[in-house]
């Protein structure tokens, strides 16, 4: 954590509340949910799914209502992530997604990074160009700083990503998504 990091998590801290954006209606990125009070903000919020990127504390107590949780833990190293780490992103976010009135909210501390980073591999297997993709979410998130090596691990992954993907896969997943990019 970099000391940008530790003053935006102070001044949430101190203003005592969910550090959250919405990058669409069922699609959130943010900092951590460190404290009980903000673990009673996530279920209030209607989240459903949880990817805790942060390995700086343990989401799974938010189990205990009813929300799923993975534990996706890297480090904000600034060092190329593998595709193995997006791909179980990816995948736990679109078998959420796939749950009518599902919300999810990928998270690492102060939602600079790795939660931006994930949620970009997430639109990006959505079908968005990274270009677009980086652009609402930092629009809707303005702390973002896209670190180029995390932007290449994500580019990296969907080229993968997509390739193993039939024709009629991809379309499919494309189409019953649509209604997110609005």
């Amino acid at each position: 954590m970099d000391q940008i990091d530790r003053e935006i998590v102070q001044q949430v801290s101190e203003a005592g509340i969910l550090d959250i954006s919405w990058v669409m209606d069922r699609i959130a990125v943010g900092g951590w949910i460190e404290t009980e009070e903000k673990m009673r903000a996530v279920v209030r919020a209607g989240i459903t799914h949880v990817i805790d990127m942060a390995w700086e504390h343990d989401d799974t107590p938010l189990e205990q209502f009813g929300i799923k949780v993975l534990l996706n833990f890297t480090d904000d190293d600034f060092q190329q992530k593998p595709a193995e780490l997006l791909e179980k992103g990816v995948d736990f976010a679109l078998d959420a997604l796939h749950e009518p009135g599902s919300k999810l909210l990928i998270h690492c501390v102060a939602g600079r990074h790795r939660g931006p980073m994930m949620t970009l591999a997430v639109l990006g297997a959505l079908g968005w160009s990274l270009e677009d993709a980086m652009q609402i979410i930092a629009d809707r998130r303005p702390v973002v700083d896209w670190a180029p090596v995390y932007v290449e691990s994500v580019s990296t992954f969907l080229k993968s990503y997509v390739a193993k993907l039939s024709g009629a896969e991809r379309n499919n997943m494309i189409s019953q998504f649509a209604q997110l990019s609005e």
